[in-house]
């Protein structure tokens, strides 16, 4: 019997998990009063980079006394900034459940050679916080992208802590609720729940961790677009959007209108609220199907952007060419792009569900998840 498509088609079936798809309703033309070909220090460029801080902080409800900055290099640049630039003081945790953790875990252990401690566990569970001394200084990721699995909440980080906490936020910024108390360093990239351009990271610093650059030299060279301080004091240019290399202001424009679209939909709320409803709906298709489960072990730790799903019906023989035909096929479809498992990821689907994704693109994708299923078992068998 001919296995039947589904009638109904996603909208928009972009589901990459960056750069992720643009808000609803883009066009270039909401990019037109972008300064392109002025320079980024004079003052139209200036007061674009400002503005872009400013409303990162209202969205996101940073505090006041603490620095936002727009960096190079995506979030990979602002967490490399900030592990060069505020490690070595003290030992440091390591703490990682998927491929980026794991890179900065390199980068601390083998490139700068700090005194750490590491600590991992599997795709599909979190390390237990804790068993986090948090007076070494910490890193971590908030969402780990590559394995959807998330820390709940920031309760097991002490206030009283004597490290720093140095959090890889960039899958969660916009879509879940940051403790910004608990966060001294957070970083993210706008191309992930704002489905912004990629290139340009953020870095938020507390005044604990400003405290830390002005009273602490690292023993090896900065580059120079690692540079936060200057004769040893914080160089407050760079927060206040003085960038220390030249940034797209075509980026930032779009940046802007993003955050725009945020403040349209409820600000930090409605952002997690779209996210929270994306993310239920393949939630309620795993906990219905038997041939499919989320890579989560345990529900607190899901995943509500990142959505990574595992195959498990016994009558699949490989499970990595498996799911790479099922992701092949839905992207012939043209209703699920780019929704392959990260490479070096347990095989499976990853479905972002970030805030710009309409719910009823997700409704509509997943019968087309089963569809592409049954299809593969066919053509198996």
């Amino acid at each position: 019997m001919a296995i039947q498509a589904p009638a109904t088609r996603p909208a928009n079936p972009r589901f990459s998990s960056g750069p992720c798809t643009k808000i609803p309703g883009f066009s270039l033309d909401m990019l037109n009063d972008a300064p392109l070909g002025r320079s980024h220090r004079a003052a139209i460029g200036k007061a674009k980079l400002k503005e872009a801080i400013d409303t990162t902080r209202e969205i996101l409800g940073v505090p006041a006394d603490y620095r936002i900055g727009i960096v190079p290099a995506s979030d990979t640049g602002a967490v490399e900034m900030a592990m060069w630039s505020l490690l070595g003081e003290r030992k440091a945790t390591m703490v990682a459940w998927e491929s980026f953790g794991a890179g900065w875990v390199t980068d601390v252990v083998k490139q700068l050679k700090i005194e750490a401690e590491t600590k991992t566990a599997d795709y599909g569970d979190i390390v237990d916080f804790s068993t986090i001394d948090f007076n070494t200084d910490v890193v971590f990721t908030w969402n780990g992208t590559t394995s959807g699995v998330r820390v709940p909440n920031g309760d097991a980080i002490p206030a009283d802590r004597e490290g720093l906490t140095i959090c890889d936020a960039t899958s969660a910024a916009f879509a879940m609720d940051l403790p910004w108390d608990k966060l001294d360093v957070t970083t993210f990239s706008w191309q992930k729940v704002l489905g912004g351009e990629g290139g340009h990271g953020v870095l938020i610093l507390s005044p604990r961790a400003v405290e830390r650059l002005e009273n602490y030299t690292p023993a090896w060279p900065l580059p120079k677009i690692f540079r936060m301080t200057k004769g040893g004091k914080l160089n407050e240019g760079i927060f206040k959007g003085e960038t220390i290399n030249t940034p797209s202001m075509l980026c930032v424009e779009d940046y802007l209108v993003s955050l725009t679209w945020a403040k349209s939909v409820g600000g930090l709320k409605g952002l997690i609220d779209r996210a929270d409803a994306n993310a239920k709906v393949v939630w309620d298709f795993c906990a219905a199907k038997s041939w499919i489960a989320n890579l989560a072990n345990d529900p607190a730790t899901a995943s509500t952007t990142s959505v990574c799903v595992k195959f498990t019906d016994d009558r699949i023989k490989d499970g990595a060419a498996f799911a790479k035909a099922v992701a092949k096929r839905l992207e012939n479809e043209g209703v699920g792009l780019d929704l392959g498992a990260y490479r070096d990821a347990p095989a499976g689907l990853r479905i972002w569900c970030g805030s710009t994704v309409e719910t009823a693109d997700v409704e509509a994708l997943m019968p087309w998840v089963e569809y592409a299923f049954e299809a593969e078992i066919a053509a198996q068998a």
